[in-house]
């Protein structure tokens, strides 16, 4: 499988291409519905199914306060800004909770402006970061996640495919006990004729796989202790291992069968690739830019943490080996 891929908080602060379609579709369930209506019955079986409601434009209108309006659209810009808290509102309520929030806002930015709080120092400086980061956020929509299309995954999934190496893993059971003398008990009644499985469930301390018959599925190297993994690697398929000792007690283990890995079904991977696309257009972005854009910060220490910040999200995570 692929290793999971950890965008940078950079990118992370930035919402996915097609997640918002001019602010709405964040709350395209809670925008759908009236709060407070209540499902009608269902028709009989016999009877046409009635028309569904189209789903809100950007442009409608929910609420006028004084001159301006509140439109779905707005609804969705502060559903985004609000998502945390928006999350505490139950889902019936959060078209009235969004209104309210927007109405408010409306009221207060009249009053700010009749206070002329809109010609302060303050408010130019805070607009102006607003205005850089609704335009941050739509070129990245408009220019950077637009890359991430399928055709882009597949040649993705097809480099992983490509570069994929198999790798050696084991399919093993195991019985453990705590001491030398109950492993070697238990060599003797497996000498004697009782099943594998049968003695894993009576007698492992292992109470996880021994409701199993002591099985553990496939694992590959470096995925249990050294002196566990060094047995079980050295056995042929239907071998039993004399008593291995590791920090957790003494194992008997039985080896089951071996194979390769494969690469992961592309269904399984296709998140992870994706967002390994939107990361790399991202990045290689972010990179070109800054090559016509000269950046100094005074502060030595902080010029180090961010340099250092930088280098450890250039590190893209690669596909690692799967099964």
């Amino acid at each position: 499988m692929i290793d999971r891929i950890r965008l940078p908080a950079r990118l992370r602060a930035v919402p996915f291409a097609g997640a918002l379609l001019l602010g709405t579709m964040l709350v395209t369930p809670v925008l759908a519905q009236d709060a407070g209506t209540t499902a009608a019955p269902a028709a009989p079986a016999a009877t046409a199914a009635a028309p569904t409601t189209p789903a809100p434009k950007p442009t409608d209108v929910v609420a006028k306060v004084g001159d301006e309006t509140i439109t779905e659209g707005d609804l969705g810009y502060a559903a985004e800004d609000l998502g945390q808290q928006l999350q505490n509102v139950p889902p019936q309520d959060q078209k009235a909770f969004l209104t309210t929030v927007l109405i408010d806002m409306k009221i207060m930015a009249k009053a700010a402006r009749a206070a002329k709080l809109d010609g302060t120092d303050d408010y130019k400086a805070r607009l102006a970061y607003l205005e850089d980061r609704a335009l941050r956020r739509a070129y990245f929509e408009q220019q950077i996640a637009t890359a991430v299309t399928p055709d882009a995954i597949k040649a993705a999934y097809d480099t992983y495919v490509k570069g994929f190496q198999p790798q050696d893993e084991v399919h093993a059971a195991h019985i453990l006990v705590k001491t030398e003398d109950e492993a070697k008990a238990v060599e003797a009644d497996l000498a004697k004729g009782t099943k594998f499985e049968d003695e894993a469930k009576a007698k492992s301390t292992d109470t996880g796989s021994a409701a199993n018959g002591g099985d553990l599925g496939f694992f590959g190297h470096g995925q249990m202790v050294k002196e566990f993994e060094d047995a079980a690697f050295k056995l042929k398929a239907g071998e039993v291992s004399q008593p291995i000792q590791t920090q957790y007690g003494w194992h008997i283990i039985k080896l089951i069968e071996t194979r390769k890995t494969q690469p992961a079904p592309f269904d399984q991977v296709a998140s992870q690739l994706q967002q390994q696309v939107l990361f790399k257009k991202f990045d290689d972005t972010v990179a070109t830019l800054k090559k016509d854009t000269p950046v100094s910060i005074p502060d030595a220490n902080l010029a180090a943490a961010v340099k250092a910040q930088e280098s450890q999200e250039a590190q893209q995570p690669q596909p690692a080996q799967g099964q």
